[in-house]
């Protein structure tokens, strides 16, 4: 019988979308789609089983699924015995403090003797403990925003992203206290052929990300500007210099990182830089 993982996902949501977006780039096409619990994968031997976030990591500590993608805040509220393999670099968000908008909120001292709703009570509970702070902990399923506006909850302790649902029920954030992203986790035990398939799924996803956070530059240069030009945009090793048509002109090609993008590229135009192009990079293996 060949070896094949067994990946818990989200089933539905932000993070579900995500990680599909992801799992396509790594060549990985997932069939029997929404609405199953199992679904099949082309591409690599995997199976997905598609659950809620929360129920992720006890799936991954029993084994019934050898490895999973959810929040980084989900592993740290479930707190199971299970292996943070990398940060994914989606799905970002953070659990933050938010009151109404009438509140002066004067800092964590604030907190003291209060009423905080919240769907994260374990992590909430270790924010307090941390800060020498008592609160009254109101744990709740759901619709945890509209708690201080029907008199349950003085704060909240939840999931902020873009902030638009704290404005509709008029709160506001003012404390952030743990920033949050999809994590790639797996069982601890692990068979040998296990980590082997995990590894190889490692390197594919690793090869997405890296493309993600570069770019491929393509610039013309006059000749006695080439040594200014290349030490702005040295690329993995060196870029690649090939003469132009016209005489003592050339054309670099290499790798940017897409944190430097804008900086570089204005230090690349004061330093003769012409004709910049800046393109997408589908994959890149090192």
């Amino acid at each position: 019988m060949n070896t094949k993982l067994t990946m818990a996902i989200q089933k539905s949501g932000r993070l579900n979308q995500g990680t599909i977006e992801l799992l396509n780039l790594c060549g990985i096409k997932i069939s029997n789609g929404s609405g199953h619990l199992k679904a099949l994968a082309e591409g690599f031997p995997l199976e997905v089983l598609q659950l809620r976030d929360d129920d992720i990591p006890q799936y991954v500590f029993d084994g019934v699924a050898d490895i999973g993608i959810l929040g980084y805040n989900e592993v740290l509220e479930k707190d199971k015995d299970i292996t943070i393999v990398r940060q994914l670099g989606f799905s970002r968000c953070r659990l933050s403090v938010a009151v109404p908008r009438n509140v002066e909120y004067t800092g964590r001292l604030w907190l003291n003797g209060k009423r905080i709703a919240t769907s994260y009570p374990k992590i909430l509970k270790s924010f307090l403990n941390e800060n020498s702070l008592k609160a009254e902990i109101h744990t709740i399923s759901g619709s945890v925003e509209i708690t201080p506006g029907i008199g349950m909850a003085d704060a909240i302790f939840e999931i902020v992203s873009s902030g638009g649902t704290l404005l509709s029920n008029n709160l506001k954030e003012v404390d952030v206290v743990l920033k949050s992203e999809a994590v790639l986790v797996s069982n601890k035990l692990l068979d040998g052929n296990k980590k082997e398939l995990l590894s190889k799924l490692e390197f594919r996803i690793e090869a997405v990300r890296k493309a993600q956070r570069n770019k491929y530059i393509l610039l013309n240069a006059p000749k006695n500007k080439l040594d200014e030009i290349i030490k702005l945009i040295p690329g993995m090793k060196s870029p690649t210099i090939l003469p132009l048509a016209i005489n003592n002109w050339y054309s670099l090609h290499s790798v940017i990182s897409e944190n430097e993008f804008w900086e570089v590229i204005g230090k690349l135009k004061d330093a003769g830089a012409e004709g910049i192009l800046v393109v997408p990079i589908e994959k890149m293996v090192i």
